[in-house]
């Protein structure tokens, strides 16, 4: 697993407001969040904490390819796509547990391992 460019990482760090979440199910049908309770681990992954999934949850273990759109402070858009993981317990388990909202349960949490990312129609990577 690659380190993501400095420009994404730098990016999502500088990130305002929930990101959208999209997954796809077995037939087809599109999925959409927004999700708050997000972070980068190891600047390799996008975590998202599982805190009310339900047909978010079964697309991911269908195994969906998804994406993940996110806006700037300055207003420029991000969207990440790529593959996803479901883990409930494990190293990138307990470390959401550290930083999700205790109010919130954290059933789980959605792992994202990037493979295409864009601004705009700038590719980057």
């Amino acid at each position: 697993m690659t380190v993501l460019p400095e420009s994404i990482i730098k990016a999502f760090e500088d990130r305002e407001g929930p990101i959208v979440f999209a997954t796809v199910a077995s037939d087809g049908k599109p999925n959409i969040i927004y999700a708050t309770c997000v972070s980068m681990y190891e600047n390799r992954n996008i975590v998202i904490a599982d805190n009310y999934f339900d047909k978010t949850k079964h697309n991911i273990i269908g195994k969906s390819k998804v994406s993940i759109l996110f806006m700037t402070k300055a207003q420029q858009a991000f969207q990440l796509k790529g593959t996803v993981e479901y883990v409930a317990h494990g190293t990138i388990f307990d470390w959401m547990k550290t930083w999700n909202p205790s109010k919130h349960p954290g059933h789980g949490a959605a792992v994202v391992t990037i493979e295409q990312a864009y601004s705009g129609s700038s590719v980057l990577l």
